[in-house]
């Protein structure tokens, strides 16, 4: 019986052993990976007409956009993961929805930019990289 508890004991301290380890490279990945993005957001962003991708060929059209839904979709796992581990959750999944392409992802994203603790962190890393505040539909900045 006591070789059984040990053995549980060792297991789940190296689960436990990992999921710090995955928490802290996330933490990590997203300090640094997060503010680059919002930096890169063009300020009209949410006001402009939504861009069209215009490639050469089709072979390009798809290799990009699939690589950048496959992007896309892993930021917003790690996002939801880090609502419950450190990290920017909400800004990492908000960096996701940017990439990937579903019906309805203008309205989403305009959603979300306009909580105002979300709005207020986007332009606070933005300043902090020496970029314009994000413009909202609707609002005279």
């Amino acid at each position: 019986m006591f070789d059984y508890i040990q053995q549980v004991f060792a297991e789940h301290t190296q689960l436990a052993f990992w999921l710090a380890v995955v928490s802290v490279v996330m933490f990590v990945g997203a300090a640094v990976a997060v503010p680059l993005f919002v930096a890169r957001i063009p300020q009209d962003y949410f006001v402009a007409k939504p861009r069209q991708s215009i490639a050469s060929n089709p072979v390009q059209f798809w290799a990009w956009r699939i690589v950048k839904n496959s992007v896309g979709w892993v930021l917003i796992v790690a996002g939801i993961v880090m609502l419950v581990l450190p990290g920017q959750g909400l800004l990492t999944i908000l960096a996701g929805l940017m990439l990937v392409d579903f019906y309805g992802k203008r309205r989403l994203e305009v959603w979300i930019i306009r909580r105002p603790t979300i709005h207020k962190s986007v332009n606070w890393l933005r300043s902090r990289s020496n970029q314009a505040p994000l413009q909202l539909p609707g609002s005279d900045d």
